[in-house]
């Protein structure tokens, strides 16, 4: 075994924590031989239902769970930590305006990031989950200046998850032209015309089919792409495959820079790099516009509120 290393979870009396934790503990992220310390950040109200969480994972008697500490302070929260899982984001509520969320997660992720930057290591590995995820991970790395910006993630990995899983039955933007399907190109099997519509708005609006079903937001599948995420980059992928990631923008692919926008992404070493020279149709161009313009709109709003205190 080797010596613990400790991750952090926030909004971790929360529903995608529940299940994220188990995987964490269980050794599915950062491999079956590595001890951890956990710790598990959330508001101070929550602390009585952190106590439960905490008395669940004690019964579960994981054998790499060296310790977990519930927590409501950045400080003790984000101490030495090596991976955080940034989960908890204030939700976007019946009648509030895009921007009234941005200002109200600009203000939780500034103190994250200041905790991250004053406490944490200085090549801690950061997911964010919590949305507007992309921008959220901007603001993030904006207020911890002395941590490299590769290492501040968005996670995009529930809607590759979401994708292929559509893909698998019979057959945001998921773009398919470079995926495969036992070995055939994806783009030979399916109608293109399934591609461009139901396959699409199908992906786009799982998270609001899983609420109206289950009246709760998706929890489960988020917290294993939030897992996903973090063990690929932990472990590495697979030689010869790539997965998806909300990163900051170098210039690929024609998105500008500076903004945190979903690439493909190969990993080694535990450092991404973004796979070049896959092939873009117009429609997918299309959708990328559409995103690119929503984000730097976000990015130019977010900067703003910063910018305000």
């Amino acid at each position: 075994m080797s010596e613990p290393i400790r991750v952090v979870v926030t909004g971790a009396a929360g529903q995608i924590a529940y299940s994220l934790l188990y995987m964490i503990a269980n050794g599915e992220v950062f491999g079956k031989d590595q001890k951890l310390v956990l710790t598990l950040l959330d508001i101070p109200p929550m602390m009585g239902v952190l106590e439960g969480v905490l008395m669940e994972l004690y019964d579960c008697a994981f054998p790499l769970l060296s310790q977990v500490i519930p927590t409501a302070d950045p400080a003790v929260a984000f101490k030495d930590v090596s991976a955080a899982f940034l989960v908890g984001a204030m939700p976007r509520r019946e009648g509030m305006e895009r921007k009234d969320l941005l200002s109200a997660n600009v203000k939780i992720f500034k103190v994250q990031g200041e905790a991250l930057n004053a406490h944490a290591k200085k090549d801690v590995k950061v997911l964010v989950v919590g949305n507007p995820a992309n921008t959220n991970a901007l603001i993030c790395s904006h207020y911890a200046p002395s941590i490299p910006r590769e290492n501040f993630t968005a996670m995009t990995r529930l809607d590759q998850n979401r994708a292929r899983a559509q893909i698998a039955l019979p057959t945001q933007f998921p773009d398919v032209a470079s995926g495969t399907a036992n070995g055939k190109p994806v783009t030979d099997l399916v109608e293109a015309s399934y591609l461009q519509s139901d396959f699409v708005t199908t992906v786009q609006k799982r998270g609001a089919s899983v609420i109206a079903a289950r009246k709760m937001s998706s929890a489960m599948s988020a917290a294993k792409a939030a897992a996903d995420h973090v063990r690929d980059w932990w472990q590495g992928t697979a030689a010869g495959t790539f997965v998806s990631m909300g990163v900051v923008s170098d210039g690929s692919y024609n998105i500008p820079k500076d903004i945190v926008f979903s690439f493909p992404v190969e990993i080694k070493d535990k450092k991404w790099k973004i796979v070049q020279g896959l092939k873009l149709d117009d429609f997918a161009r299309s959708k990328l516009e559409i995103t690119t313009k929503e984000l730097l709109e976000e990015k130019d709003e977010a900067m703003q509120v910063c910018n305000a205190d």
